[in-house]
């Protein structure tokens, strides 16, 4: 079965939504970003914590990284260590998914932010394909305080300490909570959840991860 995306205007410029129309893909498709100051308000950039210290052994001071493009992506937690491909938008404004012939393959907004660099990166992938569960099946069982590794093509790894797990109906995504601009590095990883239509055969919603960046290591 083709799944299929459609965007919905957010209520702020340049932001989209989505609805999931299908079962297995992932994730609304967000426009590139803007810095942090232009097109929002103060008030969103002053609810953004400083960056915390480090918490893992072995980890370099935090720092910002120069853009490079992410090449894999490892979550101990649940098991995932996955190749990354660059997902881009198509014609009809949706994002395009990582293909399905590869359950264990994840994507990343190449138009938006490189994992590590200020603002905010975004991951998606599929939860699972008429195969079987995928990359991103066990996201929802993240907790606060497991680690994101992001390899690039630099050589170092970006990582991210996760702040909260949420899921959210497609009827209601909160694109400016999941995409706005941010004064640090930050990582979103999103794929299909909230529940399941077994009708109509769809996920009614996203699982989204929210992360942000402690640290960095030579990968």
């Amino acid at each position: 079965m083709r799944r299929i995306l459609t965007g919905t205007p957010a209520s702020f410029a340049l932001l989209v939504g989505a609805v999931l129309i299908a079962h297995g893909l992932m994730a609304p498709a967000p426009p590139p970003q803007p810095t942090p100051d232009q097109g929002f308000a103060a008030a969103d950039k002053a609810t953004l914590a400083p960056p915390a210290a480090p918490t893992a052994a072995g980890l370099a001071p935090l720092a910002v990284l120069a853009p490079a493009a992410p090449t894999r992506v490892r979550i101990p937690a649940i098991g995932v260590d996955a190749p990354l491909t660059g997902l881009s938008l198509e014609s009809n404004g949706q994002l395009a998914a990582p293909p399905e012939t590869d359950r264990n393959l994840a994507g990343w907004y190449r138009a938006g932010t490189a994992p590590g660099s200020i603002g905010t990166a975004i991951l998606a992938g599929h939860v699972d394909t008429h195969q079987g569960p995928a990359v991103f099946y066990g996201l929802g069982a993240l907790k606060r305080g497991d680690v994101i590794e992001v390899g690039r093509a630099d050589h170092l790894d970006a990582v991210f300490t996760v702040d909260a797990v949420e899921a959210y109906p497609a009827t209601d995504f909160p694109d400016r909570r999941v995409y706005a601009a941010a004064a640090r590095p930050e990582l979103r990883l999103i794929t299909c959840g909230a529940g399941f239509d077994q009708k109509h055969q769809r996920y009614l919603g996203n699982v989204v991860v929210f992360a942000h960046m402690t640290g960095n290591h030579p990968g």
